[in-house]
């Protein structure tokens, strides 16, 4: 199973994508994770990484092409992988197509985790964490019994700086406005399959299995 998965801030990518690395026994491939991995060993593409990174500049494509190159050449990736984070442009989607043509691997899907803006916003604006054992509320779906206060430890309940309804809209207009016109790309090449990202974990995920098949088309 070779496949890039997408998904909008809260959608429930994450989720389903470490579902999805269990299932089929494929490395989950986080771009962020590659680059932090690559700096902290010091390799060579690491090191051209974190120049850029460190002026506050953004990685051209061409080093997280390379990035991507050097780790889908792991073994760990001969019998597939979960690609996640990247491409995010039209330019970065093309340059990944070329690389994998070069290293003949064909990606077999391209799986959106799909949800209404207005339920995302609900989600995300909704959470709330206990500033001591870090307990995990949400204000529709799991209330503490005293509001405010961890059931557990008696702690504060905070809202993350970055879960205000303002800043979630701005989040997701960037997310669309990017991605959008990647995923429009990849269903030109008839790669798209996309689920309902709201309701229960485990029912999405056998959605997911449904649309990629079983472990067996792909052994």
């Amino acid at each position: 199973m070779r496949l890039l998965i997408m998904g909008a801030p809260g959608a429930g990518k994450g989720t389903q994508a470490a579902l999805i690395k269990d299932y089929y026994k494929i490395p989950h491939i986080s771009t962020g994770d590659m680059f932090r991995e690559a700096i902290s060993k010091q390799t060579k593409v690491g090191l051209e990484a974190k120049s850029y990174i460190d002026k506050g500049d953004l990685v051209p494509d061409s080093v997280t092409i390379e990035l991507v190159r050097e780790r889908l050449l792991k073994d760990d990736c001969k019998n597939g992988f979960l690609l996640d984070g990247f491409p995010r442009t039209i330019a970065q989607a093309k340059a990944l197509d070329q690389m994998l043509k070069n290293l003949e691997i064909k990606l077999d899907a391209v799986l959106n985790v799909d949800i209404d803006d207005r339920i995302l916003i609900e989600r995300i604006v909704g959470r709330r964490t206990c500033s001591k054992c870090k307990e995990s509320y949400h204000m529709t779906n799991k209330k503490p019994k005293v509001e405010g206060i961890c059931d557990l430890c008696g702690g504060t309940l905070i809202q993350r700086v970055d879960d205000t309804e303002e800043t979630i809209k701005n989040r997701l207009n960037v997310y669309h406005l990017q991605t959008e016109p990647v995923m429009d790309y990849y269903n030109n090449q008839g790669l798209v399959k996309s689920v309902d990202g709201f309701g229960d974990i485990e029912k999405i995920f056998e959605k997911v299995k449904n649309l990629l098949g079983g472990i067996d088309d792909f052994n």
